[in-house]
C-alpha cells in the first residue's frame, strides 16, 4: 500500500497562549489561537477543537459507509463530539472524545441495529482507534429521526 501525506502550513505570531496563528490547508484556510476559555485570544478555531473534529470527521464517514454496508437507511448524519480536556493548566490533557450520532432518515424501528453500526463504525475509524490508548473515545447516545 501507498504512503499518503497530508501537508498543512501554519504560521504563527506571538508569545504563549496571546499568540494566534493561520492555517493552510490548500483548499482551507483557518485563523487558530489558544481559546478563550484557556486564557487565550479565542479567534478562530484551535488545536483542541482541530483534534475533536478530526475524529468526528472520520467517525462520521466511517459510520455512513458502516450504515450503507448494513443496509441500514440513512440520508445523511449529524455527529455531536465533545472533548473534555482535564488538568488545566499544569497537566493539561485530553480525558475524552465522545461521538452521538443523529442517523436521518433511519429506521426507529431497528434502532440496536443502528447502536451496532455505531460501535462498529468507533471501532473501525482509525483516528479515534489511534488515541484510544491515551483518550477515552467513547460513542454516546444514538439517535434516530425518520425522514
Amino acid at each position: 500500500m501507498s504512503e499518503l501525506d497530508f501537508e498543512v502550513l501554519l504560521n504563527w505570531s506571538g508569545t504563549g497562549r496571546q499568540g494566534t496563528g493561520r492555517i493552510d490547508t490548500h483548499d482551507l484556510v483557518l485563523d487558530l489561537s489558544t481559546p478563550a476559555s484557556m486564557g487565550g485570544r479565542g479567534v478562530g478555531t484551535n488545536p483542541e477543537e482541530l483534534l475533536v473534529s478530526a475524529v468526528a470527521a472520520c467517525y462520521t464517514a466511517t459510520l455512513f459507509g458502516v450504515l450503507q454496508r448494513s443496509g441500514l437507511a440513512v440520508r445523511c448524519l449529524t455527529v455531536v463530539a465533545t472533548g473534555s480536556v482535564t488538568g488545566f493548566p499544569r497537566t493539561t490533557r485530553f480525558e475524552r472524545i465522545t461521538v452521538s450520532p443523529t442517523i436521518v432518515g433511519g429506521d426507529a424501528r431497528r434502532h440496536g441495529e443502528y447502536e451496532d453500526a455505531a460501535n462498529t463504525a468507533h471501532d473501525r475509524c482509525f483516528i479515534g482507534s489511534m488515541l484510544a490508548a491515551e483518550v477515552a473515545y467513547e460513542v454516546g447516545s444514538v439517535q434516530i429521526r425518520e425522514a
